[in-house]
């Protein structure tokens, strides 16, 4: 999956983006695939499950992709 996330704000924390972009099925789920260091962002591997994403940022894992843009106001 590649998607790229419109960004009403200054961020948005990790796990919430993992839960809005259906990466993972609940909040549990996306703080559990964090916490196992299964999600990288701009390819690092991020163990923050509140990391704050802003826009320009890549966030990505096995199957998926996510960038993070800034919506039009």
């Amino acid at each position: 999956m590649n998607e790229t996330f419109q960004l009403r704000g200054e961020y948005i924390a990790l796990c919430d983006l993992l839960k809005a972009c259906a990466v993972a099925p609940s909040g549990g789920a996306a703080k559990h695939m964090i916490a196992e260091g299964l999600v990288s962002v701009d390819g690092q591997v991020e163990l923050r499950k509140t990391c704050k994403i802003r826009p320009g940022q890549l966030v990505s894992g096995d199957g998926f992709t996510l960038r993070v843009e800034a919506a039009d106001a």
